[in-house]
């Protein structure tokens, strides 16, 4: 039997975690997140299918992807965030539950950071909790998923 699969998309210089703004963004590179969130997936039953692109168009065909295959979508669009309608059209058509991720605290940061078009589509946002909130986020959708 297979497990239910979880979409998890990160956005542009997420692949530079670990060494960009640590203060920000801490030390653990792209890859400890991946390896934390599938162990942890794991634990909850599910199988996580990992991305990062610093292209908008490769997001929104992965969020695309997830139509018929995934249960739930975690997403942390970087500075996509804030400018595409693009991503959040693909969610919104996709209709599968998401969990919007920051590791910084959006709301703390500049302006411009704190509108996120992604939020219209999404179930609910974590941030402020670095690379934890990807575990929060997959506890929040195995809860959405199990309807509990």
């Amino acid at each position: 039997m297979t497990k239910p699969i979880i979409l998890i998309v990160n956005g542009p210089n997420l692949n530079l975690l670990g060494t960009r703004q640590p203060e920000l963004y801490g030390h653990e590179t792209l890859a400890c997140v991946e390896a934390s969130a599938r162990t942890h997936a794991a634990s909850l039953g599910l199988e996580v299918e990992f991305h990062q692109s610093n292209h908008e168009g490769d997001l929104v065909d992965w969020i695309q992807s997830a139509r018929q295959r995934c249960v739930g979508i975690i997403i942390n669009a970087g500075a996509y965030t804030h400018t595409s309608v693009a991503i959040l059209d693909a969610l919104l058509a996709v209709q599968v539950p998401t969990v919007e991720v920051h590791m910084s605290h959006i709301h703390q940061r500049e302006e411009f950071r704190h509108h996120s078009f992604v939020s219209k589509a999404a179930k609910g946002m974590i941030c402020g909790f670095g690379s934890h909130g990807y575990i929060l986020a997959l506890d929040a959708l195995a809860r959405l998923i199990r309807g509990s």
